[in-house]
């Protein structure tokens, strides 16, 4: 055995070792897309108190009707209390797996020094924090829907259970069980807790509460304009979300359907067989498919850079991307992902390029195509087209798997608290331009084809697939990824274009980066 032999199976079994515990770890993390649906819940609160007035003559009715539905606040309480319960749930599995850890470790000190140990604290805290959130609004909810009382109990539940001095939650729910009290109990900061410490529709419906008992007609009527404004530019984003993913939905359905039955009817003359029978001719071995992946991608990218360059830079420079403001987040996200693709795609440069010497020369016309006179739009705007129904097919199997759990894109919750233009920027620059053309070229360019020396077609996609959704390195993505990576590896197989791949992944990026923005303006 060689010794780069030798190397490339340590490394491979440290990073198989290293992107197993990250799965693990994020097993008790929430998904996102549990937040992303109350986020679209508020912006629905949002959108129900708009009464169109500035539009004469125009009966928004049916369109409120279909777009929120019949009763948007009592959905909203369902599913904040839905997503309570879950939250709870998770809460109790979590504190269950610390207790359990404790057990199994001889000392305190090394049970509150493990890294296990800490993630999971981190996780039980921020499970605590996000239920007493979830009754502060459940609350709210509540005394608009003639449950004064469960308002008031839960209120009063979350003030004995919160011991913590330093939190603001309990100041807000003494401030809002005093609104609701019979008789009212008026607080002196009142005003100035809601406005610190609510949001979006709740704070405008405990401001309106205040300024209704404290006869502030003018500051109710100044409330009352400004949330119509804010209500009509909720409804349009309402639109424009659900409208791009249901046009979406439907032209890919459409599209999936004229495919199948293409295939059925013209046979090998179809767009489904284009290049089917077509292999790569590719030179190199396995222990090359390791040294890009796992020299090039993961260790080069993900340890070397990842874990010790840029953290040794922010120590030294006494940086601290985590606290800083979502621009600061989003350019160190920006900048830390160029590096990475400069290290993977430099591994990944020396690695091949000796096979466009000599005999193999003739061979590498296929590998690495980039075609810009040929119909890659078409191929990557069908195949996006396509993935949408496929992909949310899987998903809602998938959050039903994992209930709840398994953790997401940490630069999700960034992107969607951030409104920041040049934050939104940064972010759109790295998921939509450098993710993509590294992404592709690594994982469409270079696995499929290499993977096709040592399976069939179907099977060299599914196993990119597969190995593009890990790296991700998010348990409940895995399913959704792979079916996105299977949908990539298809265009890109019956294409021969790597544009077409590229553009694909960047159109579903750049389409969540924009839902993202939408559903981040309604607090």
């Amino acid at each position: 055995m060689t010794i780069k032999r030798l190397i490339l199976i340590v490394l491979t079994a440290v990073a198989i070792a290293l992107l197993s515990l990250s799965l693990y770890h994020s097993w008790s993390q929430p998904q996102f897309q549990s937040r992303l649906e109350l986020y679209q819940t508020n912006l629905v609160l949002q959108a129900s108190e708009w009464r169109g007035d500035n539009l004469e003559g125009v009966d928004i009715g049916t369109a409120r009707q279909t777009l929120l539905g019949e009763k948007p606040i009592e959905n909203a309480l369902k599913q904040y209390q839905e997503a309570r319960q879950s939250a709870q749930a998770n809460l109790e599995k979590a504190q269950l797996q610390l207790q359990s850890l404790a057990l199994d470790v001889p000392t305190i000190e090394e049970a509150l020094s493990s890294p296990e140990q800490l993630q999971l604290q981190q996780s039980v805290q921020q499970l605590e924090n996000s239920i007493a959130e979830f009754d502060l609004r459940i609350g709210i909810l509540q005394t608009q829907t003639n449950q004064t009382s469960a308002a008031l109990e839960i209120w009063q539940q979350l003030a004995q259970r919160l011991e913590t001095p330093n939190s603001a939650i309990p100041e807000t729910t003494v401030v809002l069980s005093g609104l609701w009290n019979e008789p009212p109990r008026l607080l002196p900061n009142a005003e100035e807790q809601m406005q610190r410490h609510l949001d979006g529709w709740f704070r405008a419906t405990a401001l309106s509460r205040l300024y209704q008992l404290q006869q502030r007609t003018e500051a109710l009527e100044q409330l009352q304009a400004n949330q119509q404004a804010l209500a009509e530019n909720a409804f349009y984003r309402l639109i424009l979300a659900n409208g791009v993913q249901s046009v979406g939905g439907l032209l890919g359905v459409g599209l999936l359907l004229f495919t199948a039955a293409q295939r059925l009817l013209k046979g090998k003359q179809s767009l489904w067989a284009k290049n089917q029978d077509h292999q790569w001719l590719v030179p190199w071995d396995w222990e090359i498919i390791l040294q890009v992946l796992v020299g090039g991608f993961f260790f080069v990218g993900q340890i070397l850079i990842g874990r010790l360059i840029l953290p040794i830079a922010f120590a030294l420079f006494q940086i601290n991307p985590a606290a800083a403001g979502a621009r600061a987040q989003a350019f160190y996200i920006l900048a830390s992902y160029l590096l990475l693709t400069l290290g993977g795609l430099w591994v990944l440069y020396i690695s091949v390029s000796p096979f466009w010497q000599g005999e193999e020369q003739a061979k590498s016309e296929d590998w690495f195509k980039v075609k810009w006179r040929e119909n890659w739009i078409g191929w990557g705007l069908g195949g996006f087209l396509a993935a949408l129904p496929l992909v949310v097919i899987v998903s809602l199997i998938n959050q039903r798997l994992w209930q709840g759990q398994g953790g997401s894109n940490p630069i999700l919750p960034i992107a969607l608290e951030g409104q920041d233009p040049l934050a939104l920027a940064f972010f759109f620059t790295t998921a939509s331009l450098a993710a993509p053309i590294f992404e592709e070229i690594i994982f469409r360019g270079f696995l499929l084809p290499s993977l096709t020396r040592y399976l069939p077609m179907a099977g060299a996609i599914l196993v990119s697939a597969l190995v593009f959704a890990i790296a991700h390195q998010s348990l409940s993505e895995i399913l959704p990824l792979t079916m996105l990576g299977m949908v990539l590896g298809f265009v890109y197989s019956r294409s021969r274009n790597l544009l077409a791949p590229i553009l694909l992944h960047s159109l579903w990026n750049g389409s969540t980066l924009f839902s993202l923005f939408l559903l981040g303006g309604g607090g």
